[in-house]
């Protein structure tokens, strides 16, 4: 992930994989509230932090379920933010691939912040597989 421009520059983070799934992990950090709170207090991490962890998570689930570290291309996806994030807290992404075909990976996932059972957003995406693919 070290070599992933965005990925290093917002920090994020490995957290795990398994045969078709992937966890990522986007610390909290200033840089990123989108919503600074008043009296100094944490502010909430910006949407577009959260989009792109949801992105990259998408991504390394296809990879996983392929097995193979070849490139995929965003062909689309959707996030349905159903609350912000809780004020300096890490939000984790999770992906699983539920469909594989030649060419595209079907995946669905979430964000939270610690609590699985109360996502901040549910994540629906289309990958392209752009090299490697299965014949």
């Amino acid at each position: 992930m070290k070599f992933i421009p965005h990925i290093r520059e917002l920090g994020i983070g490995y957290s795990g994989v398994g045969r078709d799934w992937a966890e990522l992990s986007l610390p909290w950090q200033e840089k990123l509230v989108a919503y600074p709170a008043p009296d100094g207090e944490k502010g909430v991490i910006a949407s577009g932090a959260v989009f792109t962890l949801m992105d990259s998570v998408g991504g390394f689930s296809v990879q996983a379920a392929r097995k193979i570290p070849a490139p995929v291309a965003t062909v689309d996806l959707r996030l349905d933010y159903l609350r912000p994030a809780n004020p300096g807290e890490t939000v984790y992404g999770y992906s699983k691939v539920h469909k594989l075909t030649r060419s595209i990976a079907f995946v669905r996932g979430y964000a939270h912040d610690g609590e699985r059972e109360d996502p901040i957003a549910l994540m629906a995406g289309c990958f392209m597989l752009t090299s490697g693919s299965k014949s």
